[in-house]
């Protein structure tokens, strides 16, 4: 049976093109919306396609988000080590949240990784901005969050709870080599951490900071504010 309706990937496909070159293609405009359905093309519009067009739109292959994270560091001056157990100065974490930003498109169809114009990332990497975009969309686990903001760990989940902070991304981190001792680790950016202080002059945050190991975090008694009532 003859398909007469194609999404990205099954369009990249009859097209003999890569899938992340007719992604790029798509974000450039010069392939139309979508006009059989929100996210498909009909045959006839996949048919005059121009499959030249769209490889030459991207001439050479995607890299993923660790690889734009190692051109970002090499920008700022700071080139990731590779040496093993060092950490990296900039992460695909960063990435992805310059995708956040609409700074990097995505090419990936796969959620657990992207893929960016190699292109598009060293533009990005010119940016006199760069440092400061990096600084802020650093990645900081609860207890270095804790920590930033010289509050206890629990202290910190409360303003979780309360979503005075959200996490963009989880990491599963492992204790020891099996995955029955894996767990997920919320990652926080560090801009959303130090907004939290300015976003909420009603706490005393000196008394705050001052509440010793074991006592009850004054936030405990706080409720999360409803959420407002779509229009």
């Amino acid at each position: 049976m003859r398909r007469t309706e194609y999404d990205a990937g099954q369009a990249a496909k009859r097209l003999k093109v890569p899938a992340a070159a007719f992604r790029w293609a798509r974000h450039t405009g010069l392939i139309p919306a979508p006009n059989a359905s929100s996210c498909q093309w009909s045959r006839a519009a996949v048919e005059a396609l121009d499959a030249d067009v769209i490889r030459a739109a991207m001439s050479f292959p995607p890299i993923s988000g660790s690889a734009a994270a190692d051109r970002i560091a090499d920008a700022l001056g700071t080139p990731n080590r590779t040496v093993h157990g060092e950490k990296a100065n900039v992460t695909a974490f960063v990435a992805r949240r310059f995708v956040d930003r609409g700074l990097l498109v995505d090419l990936s169809a796969n959620p657990d990784g992207t893929l960016h114009h190699p292109g598009q990332v060293d533009q990005v990497c010119q940016r006199e901005d760069l440092a400061d975009l990096v600084a802020a969309d650093t990645p900081l686990g609860p207890e270095q969050a804790a920590a930033r903001l010289r509050v206890r760990r629990a202290d910190f989940d409360h303003m979780v709870r309360l979503g005075w902070v959200r996490s963009p991304q989880s990491i599963e981190v492992r204790f020891g080599t099996s995955r029955a001792g894996a767990v997920d680790v919320a990652l926080y950016t560090t801009a959303s951490v130090d907004a939290v202080v300015p976003a909420h002059p009603e706490v005393d945050w000196e008394q705050l900071r001052a509440v010793e190991k074991g006592r009850r975090s004054p936030l405990a008694a706080l409720r999360p504010e409803p959420a407002p009532v779509p229009a």
